[in-house]
């Protein structure tokens, strides 16, 4: 594990007004990270932001602080995530800082940086800008200042290299589409890319009013969406969160289809279309069915720890060009460098259009198997999965299990949890053996 002190594996976030989430502390980082980038060539750093109302406040306060070191911000506005990592590869800026919290509520806030390659940064350049931040501010001669300066064609430029991931020969011609942006990032984006290639689109959660960003809306709450979805008869829902590098859909009886469902459709249209290169890189969380339903149509499956870093990791270290998480981070390295929502529906876009099938039959190749996870609070002095009587249990369970479900215990990476997920055929086995588990956990 890294001994980093503000960089988590997705950047820095936090309350906003709370360390480090506070306009002194971004100030320093936009002169620490200036100092670092500095090094290399065009001092022009892109700035993007979600529609959260601090993000006013974290901007200006980043531009303070890489003007003070040298270097350049041009600002986007409002855009999604995977458009700046885009926009800083296109520009070739510098890297690009996008200003987001992506799925949290309003009041957290956060800064994550994009490399002039549209990758996450090196470690080895994050340490090197928490290092800065160890040394007081200093400020260059004024005549080599930055200057702040807008892209105004920003949102074209994106919806553009969107549309450009969706085969030129096909349209989305006689489909309804609901699409919920959740108040976010996507909200002038996605409704817009959809409309342009042809489908009717009805949009909700394009109001953002710097509050309502993932408020019961958008990919962690689809439950509007479902609704919508049916009184509309829509063909198809597609819900984005907060900064767009995540989807969820709905088919058109109202079902939710899930990451690791869109990575199992993505991936048989790439076996039809002779496009697969390699395997598909899922996490820990992901589900059986799908390893199962990869084994049949003959794909290599590979298991990364939870976070689209590590996703991105196993793909690199494969060779491989499909990863996802459960949660709707999709990553497609023959499109893109990053998880993009929007690019990620398109693609399930291209087999209903291409197979004139509806998404729900799309899905039917593969059987999601029942799971659940169970949190279980604990105090940091004993270490409940090092308990042997855990650990006897837990073996217990997987014996019962056949080899035809599996368990998982692992640690949460932001909260004092241990998150027990057991799997299986039978739905109420598999919940009595996960609350068996959790149980078990809870008396340590």
């Amino acid at each position: 594990m890294s001994n980093r002190k503000y960089f988590g594996t997705d950047g820095i976030r936090g309350k906003v007004g709370e360390s480090p989430i506070t306009p002194d502390f971004v100030l320093k980082l936009g002169w620490a990270a200036g100092k670092v980038l500095a090094r290399n060539g065009s001092k022009k750093i892109i700035i993007g932001k979600d529609t959260r109302i601090s993000g006013y406040m974290l901007e200006s306060a980043l531009e303070a602080g890489l003007a003070a070191a040298g270097l350049s911000a041009a600002f986007t506005g409002p855009m999604p995530t995977p458009a700046i990592a885009y926009l800083t590869r296109t520009f070739r800026a510098e890297a690009g800082i996008v200003i987001s919290a992506s799925h949290n509520p309003f009041d957290d806030n956060g800064i994550k940086f994009f490399s002039i390659e549209g990758t996450k940064l090196p470690d080895d350049v994050e340490e090197a800008i928490e290092a800065e931040m160890e040394k007081p501010i200093t400020c260059v001669e004024s005549a080599e200042l930055g200057r702040a300066s807008r892209i105004v064609d920003a949102a074209g430029r994106y919806i553009e290299f969107c549309k450009g991931t969706f085969p030129s020969e096909l349209s989305l011609n006689g489909l309804k589409i609901v699409v919920d942006c959740a108040n976010g990032a996507t909200y002038h984006i996605a409704p817009n890319v959809l409309r342009e290639l042809g489908a009717q689109v009805i949009s909700i959660g394009i109001q953002p009013d710097g509050m309502n960003i993932n408020k019961e809306c958008g990919a962690t709450d689809i439950r509007q969406l479902q609704q919508r979805v049916l009184a509309e008869k829509a063909d198809i829902g597609l819900a984005y969160d907060g900064d767009g590098d995540r989807i969820m859909m709905v088919d058109h009886l109202g079902h939710k289809v899930d990451g690791d469902q869109i990575l199992y459709i993505i991936a048989r249209e790439g076996l039809r279309q002779g496009q697969l290169r390699g395997g598909v890189v899922g996490t820990l969380m992901s589900n059986m069915g799908l390893e199962l339903a990869l084994k049949q149509l003959g794909i290599p499956f590979a298991r990364a720890k939870v976070g689209d870093r590590y996703v991105l990791e196993k793909m690199k270290e494969k060779g491989w060009r499909l990863g996802a998480e459960n949660s709707g981070h999709v990553i497609l390295l023959d499109k893109t460098t990053t998880g993009d929502g929007v690019v990620a529906g398109l693609q399930v876009l291209t087999a209903m259009v291409r197979n004139h099938m509806t998404l729900h039959d799309l899905c039917s190749g593969m059987k999601l198997l029942p799971q659940i996870l169970v949190n279980v609070r604990f105090s940091g002095a004993t270490d409940p999965l090092e308990d042997e009587a855990v650990k006897a249990i837990t073996a217990g369970v997987e014996k019962e299990l056949h080899g035809r479900g599996r368990v998982l215990l692992r640690k949460s990476g932001t909260e004092p949890l241990i998150r027990v997920m057991v799997e299986g055929e039978d739905e109420q086995q598999v919940t009595e053996l996960a609350h068996r588990i959790a149980d078990a956990v809870k008396a340590v």
